[in-house]
């Protein structure tokens, strides 16, 4: 505790006279892809991710969702700033970055990360602690409180996102069990399996929302939610393809494999949707797509097209099933199906890349050698996905206790639900009623 104080003064010290570790082996074709992918992460929220969601929500909460969705961004930007990114990428330890680049300390114009800029690396990896939290908010939409949203987002960020992202992609202990890595090129495990889990576990935390399952609860605007779904899929490009911090093959591959994976995805579900309902839908169509992508996530940088095709298939069969489980035989009111479309799709992608990764596979493989493992890499995958779901929860169910007892509790009263979030939290409505 004394060294991660000490390091904490020392770093507040350096602010006013950063050091710069000057080099000339910038490359000006990565920095400028990973400049436009972290725009394109960024457009994922904002505005795509708003409007998908935004537009599954009844007319009465259409503005809290997207005010919740903006407010997020905003605070997860000054938290990565303050002290975020140097919990995730600080060198730190097994479990926890430490206080060394607090304020962006150390970093200038010819800072670098690799190749790129360090302050470019910064910015592209602060995205993706924005959509995360952003993505939780599905679980729990049309009932929390918006102070509680806020407050349960900043705890989440430092209680769980920081820690699994160190452990995955900040050098702990995820990134070395027994000499093998985990894989997980954009976020399977520390993007859709922690929010996932979460969306989960504060569906149950918070509880149903009034007459669910009895009510019907249709999407207010379905046009709004496809063309949020359009902008996820063209985002995502740059959450996979910009996760290579290489302009080249990897990175080309990588949106290769995403595309296929969406496309497959999407077509599995309705298909699913035509032999069980009898005719496939609009939001079943975009529903389909958004389990692809997440489920090629930590896929993406390993495994060739064949294989993302069949992770896509996979994704639209068990992803539609589990819809199914969790709301209709289990009544959850996992309300914009968060769990069983991220975390679902998260578990499933980071257990197929072990398999389609080797290249021992024939069309279907990916790219590791003959000295690869399928079964050991299984093993490290299947230890990540447990200890991260874990973790996720506990910790999950935790905060949201936590955040109950600071904001008077998590939830709106029964009457201001009835009246809709818009009016009741920003005195606002997005509809004349």
């Amino acid at each position: 505790m004394n060294k991660l104080f000490g390091q904490l003064l020392m770093s507040v010290l350096a602010l006013s006279s950063p050091l710069a570790f000057a080099g000339d082996d910038l490359s000006g074709a990565n920095t400028a892809w990973i400049l436009t992918a972290t725009a394109l992460v960024l457009l994922m929220t904002l505005p795509g991710l708003s409007l998908f969601y935004g537009g599954l929500v009844r007319t009465k909460n259409v503005l809290s969702i997207l005010m919740q969705c903006f407010a997020i961004a905003c605070v997860a930007s000054l938290i990565w700033l303050v002290f975020g990114y140097s919990l995730a990428f600080g060198e730190g330890g097994a479990f926890i970055g430490d206080f060394s680049k607090i304020f962006m300390s150390g970093m200038d114009l010819e800072t670098l990360s690799g190749d790129i800029p360090e302050s470019l690396f910064f910015m592209f990896q602060m995205t993706f602690a924005i959509i995360t939290p952003a993505l939780i908010i599905g679980g729990f939409a049309e009932r929390m409180k918006f102070s509680s949203v806020i407050l349960f987002s900043a705890l989440w960020l430092v209680g769980v996102y920081f820690p699994v992202c160190h452990w995955v992609w900040g050098g702990g202990w995820l990134s070395d069990i027994g000499g093998i890595a985990v894989m997980d090129f954009a976020g399977g495990i520390v993007v859709h399996i922690t929010a996932g889990v979460a969306a989960l576990v504060a569906a149950l935390v918070i509880g149903n929302r009034n007459g669910f399952p009895t009510t019907a609860m249709p999407p207010h605007n379905l046009t709004m939610t496809v063309t949020g779904a359009g902008m996820l899929w063209v985002g995502w490009f740059g959450f996979n393809g910009g996760s290579a911090l290489t302009a080249d093959g990897n990175a080309s591959m990588a949106m290769t494999v995403t595309h296929i994976s969406a496309a497959a995805g999407a077509l599995a579900w309705i298909t699913m949707e035509w032999i069980k309902f009898g005719k496939p839908s609009v939001l079943g169509i975009v529903t389909g797509m958004v389990a692809g992508l997440g489920t090629i996530t930590p896929a993406s940088g390993f495994v060739g097209p064949a294989g993302a095709l069949v992770i896509g298939l996979s994704a639209g069969v068990i992803c539609f099933y589990a819809t199914q489980m969790i709301k209709r035989k289990w009544k959850i009111d996992d309300s914009l199906d968060v769990f069983p479309v991220h975390g679902v799709g998260g578990i499933l992608g980071s257990l197929l890349v072990a398999v389609f990764a080797s290249s021992e596979l024939g069309v279907f493989s990916g790219f590791q050698g003959a000295d690869y493992s399928i079964l050991a890499q299984f093993k490290v995958q299947a230890i990540g996905v447990v200890a991260t779901a874990l973790y996720t929860a506990v910790v999950t169910f935790a905060l949201l206790k936590l955040t109950g007892l600071m904001t008077g509790g998590i939830r709106v009263s029964a009457e201001d639900e009835t009246a809709g979030l818009d009016i009741v939290s920003h005195e606002e409505s997005g509809y004349k009623l």
